[in-house]
């Protein structure tokens, strides 16, 4: 029987990556065996192909359901990683051991929920007395010094963890198919290396029948499955995967390989931390530097640990670098923890599922990735056209953002839209991610906005997420949305709630003109919210506070303009424009409120020039509050400014409020008047002033005697309205 060697290891441990080939150029074993699925051996190899990059991960994945699979990431520092590179270099045999995944998946598959246990190594530093687990392990294995005696305490210590915690759940197949190979290669001459993580190492020395390792593997479920490598990213190294672990910090883990651990590292590391500060902007000493690593030993010391870890080296930073203030950290945290490196694939290589998808319609819509970014005009009377905006829709929808739609393309009920295109590698290991939804980019989409619908707080949610399905062309999706939209419409009387909904229920209709969608159902539920809106509309502008008063005002123009669009049957405008008179009339209404109804139903022809001079002067009488005054001149001419050029009656009512204003009151609206007149351009904000210089003023003033802060009011107010600023 050949010699077989148990290196049980941490998955993406530097420390336990280093200490492992060390222990295999000891042994110089003939055979090596990684816990990894036994039918994606084949699949090694293609981690050391010269254009190979990590972080890469296997992806496997379930034929007839794609969107059932596991990831099983490598990192440079991962121990199976640096296993494979040795065994490839001195040509040793290389193995994956653990279960199958025709047979992961089908267990996925029946699985109610993941198994549970405790984290052993959480156990093994709380007999040590650490409350931390992970700076125990990163003390024992990480940061210390060399040596693979470890692997035999590591060993004995997880054997006496195992006896009082009874293993169960996928644990036990995958250890007796562990046992099996191992057996099967031990039957050779050369020495054989087990490399596994640590928990699985005592039963995978203990004694066990072949016969009852077999029977426990058979009748075990299976389904058809595929493989393939996939482009991985050090921030998604922090998560759980096929491994069952993540790294707390990969960019730590990534540097502690680089450098070593010894205090040449630790240097590095604190001179990245200020070359990160003053990239942003920061001013850092190299004797503030100094004293980071100094104060890191310290700390290290005074909490017995044998080398500083990212922890220490973090404290110490904040303290000397950052004046104690952790925000500061924040800025550069996720740059030296987490990293932003992207794996690369070799080019011949199969894809995923949903990659492979991104490319056949890249190919068919002649669409090719470019990192630089260049702008594209589609015309959606064509099939080319449709198809490529389904495409970026459908992209967009997952998250995977290869292209955004400028100001230019937005408008809805045209036939072009203008996309800047740029394609970053982080957007392939974005759609990977999404193969939870779908093996196809439509159907991913589609599933995704389902679920998204389901979940929308808000109708106004809702609503955006049936638009993005009917321009992606989900019709699924869309359907779904609709549904769910009818049922959470005929649940509210929120009139905030409706009236948010409006403006992407109306943009849905009026794009459905450039799309082939049927209308009908959308169009009747657009209706149905418009007159809920107008009969709960009045009652929600009744005695608001100013916040509320002019978020409800820009709700209100929004719909507005929402309504007059979608051009709705008559009895349903019509409904909306008796909802605008009666907040424009009742005494009751928001000041800033009732301004934007007066102001909107004057656009809308529904009140002559003289009833909203009238109307106007009477909001703005020397009898009013200032407050109310200046909340009803904000809500009429917020985004109708210019009709003070040409309407003179309504520059005579507001001149005469401005003229009956005492100092104090003057100068509390001054930033009122600012933002109404900053939406004038310069030329508009002359010409207004020139008709106010150039009209008739009220006969009772005389500037020298009844007003004599006259002078310093129109000096003021020239320079807002010529651009001068203020004074």
């Amino acid at each position: 029987m050949a010699e077989v060697a148990y290196f049980g290891i941490r998955h993406h441990g530097p420390g336990s990556a280093r200490r492992l080939l060390q222990g295999l150029d000891r042994l110089q074993p003939e055979q090596v065996l990684i816990e990894g699925p036994s039918d994606l051996t084949g699949l090694m190899a293609a981690l050391v192909h010269p254009l190979a990059r990590p972080p890469l991960a296997l992806l496997a994945y379930a034929e007839d359901d794609p969107a059932r699979a596991s990831f099983w990431p490598f990192e440079t520092y991962s121990p199976e990683y640096q296993a494979i590179r040795w065994a490839v270099s001195h040509g040793a045999r290389l193995q994956f051991i653990d279960l199958p995944t025709t047979v992961t998946l089908a267990r996925e598959a029946e699985a109610d929920g993941p198994a549970l246990r405790r984290d052993p190594i959480a156990d093994l530093a709380q007999a040590a007395g650490h409350a931390d687990p992970e700076s125990w392990w990163n003390d024992l294995f990480e940061v210390s010094g060399d040596g693979t005696d470890v692997f035999a305490a590591v060993a004995s210590a997880m054997a006496a963890l195992r006896e009082g915690q009874p293993v169960t759940g996928n644990d036990i197949p995958r250890e007796a198919q562990m046992r099996l190979a191992i057996a099967e290669a031990a039957t050779g001459e050369g020495p054989v290396a087990v490399v596994c993580g640590a928990w699985h190492v005592p039963a995978l020395q203990a004694r066990h029948p072949k016969a009852a390792d077999r029977e426990m593997l058979k009748g075990l479920p299976r389904v058809k499955a595929r493989a393939t490598w996939v482009p991985w990213t050090t921030r998604r190294l922090s998560r759980h995967s096929g491994y069952g672990a993540g790294v707390p910090a990969p960019g730590w883990y990534k540097h502690l390989w680089d450098q070593g651990a010894g205090q040449g590292a630790q240097v590095h590391w604190v001179t990245r931390i200020g070359v990160a500060l003053r990239e942003a902007g920061h001013l850092v000493s190299t004797a503030s530097l100094i004293e980071v690593q100094r104060l890191a030993v310290s700390l290290a010391a005074l909490r017995d640990r044998p080398a500083p870890g990212f922890e220490e080296l973090r404290e110490a930073s904040v303290a000397c670098l950052m004046g104690g203030t952790p925000e500061l950290w924040s800025l550069i945290e996720a740059e030296l923890l987490l990293g932003n490196d992207v794996g690369t694939i070799p080019p011949d290589l199969p894809l995923a599922p949903l990659l492979d998808d991104l490319e056949r319609q890249q190919r068919s819509t002649r669409l090719k990735p470019e990192a630089l970014p260049r702008e594209l005009l589609i015309d959606l009377r064509s099939d080319a056209g449709t198809a490529r905006s389904q495409l970026l829709h459908r992209l967009a929808a997952l998250g995977v953002n290869w292209g955004r739609i400028t100001d230019a393309g937005r408008s809805r009920g045209t036939f072009r839209e203008k996309w800047v295109l740029a394609w970053e590698p982080e957007l392939a290991v974005a759609l990977v991610d999404n193969l939870v939804w779908g093996p196809t980019i439509e159907a991913a989409a589609s599933a995704l906005l389902v679920d998204v619908m389901g979940k929308a707080a808000t109708l106004a949610d809702l609503a955006g997420a049936v638009e993005r399905a009917l321009t992606a062309d989900l019709p699924k999706a869309a359907q779904a949305g609709i549904a769910l939209l009818d049922t959470l419409a005929a649940r509210t009387d929120d009139a905030a709630a409706l009236l948010a909904a409006l403006p992407a229920l109306v943009d849905t209709l009026r794009y459905g003109t450039a799309r082939d969608i049927d209308r009908a159902p959308l169009a009747a539920l657009a209706e149905r919210v418009t007159v809920q809106s107008a009969v709960a509309l009045p009652y929600a502008g009744r005695n608001l506070d100013a916040a509320t008063a002019a978020g409800l005002s820009q709700a209100v123009s929004a719909a507005h303009r929402a309504v007059l669009l979608a051009e709705f049957p008559d009895p349903v405008h019509e409904a909306w424009l008796a909802a605008l008179a009666n907040l424009s009339a009742a005494p009751q209404t928001a000041r800033q409120l009732a301004g934007c109804a007066t102001r909107l139903l004057y656009e809308a022809a529904q009140i002559s020039p003289k009833d909203v001079a009238d109307r106007i002067g009477l909001a703005l009488s020397l009898g009013t509050p200032v407050a109310e005054a200046a909340a009803y001149f904000e809500g009429f001419f917020a985004g109708a400014s210019q009709r003070l050029i040409h309407d003179a009656a309504l520059r005579a009512a507001v001149d005469g409020w401005m003229q009956g204003l005492d100092e104090e009151d003057f100068v509390a609206a001054l930033p009122l008047f600012r933002r109404v007149f900053s939406e004038l351009a310069r030329t508009e904000r002359q010409m207004l002033m020139q008709a106010a210089l150039s009209g008739p003023r009220s006969a009772e003033v005389t500037p020298d005697e009844d007003h004599p802060e006259w002078e310093s009011h129109l000096a003021i107010l020239t320079r807002i309205l010529t651009g001068g600023g203020y004074p």
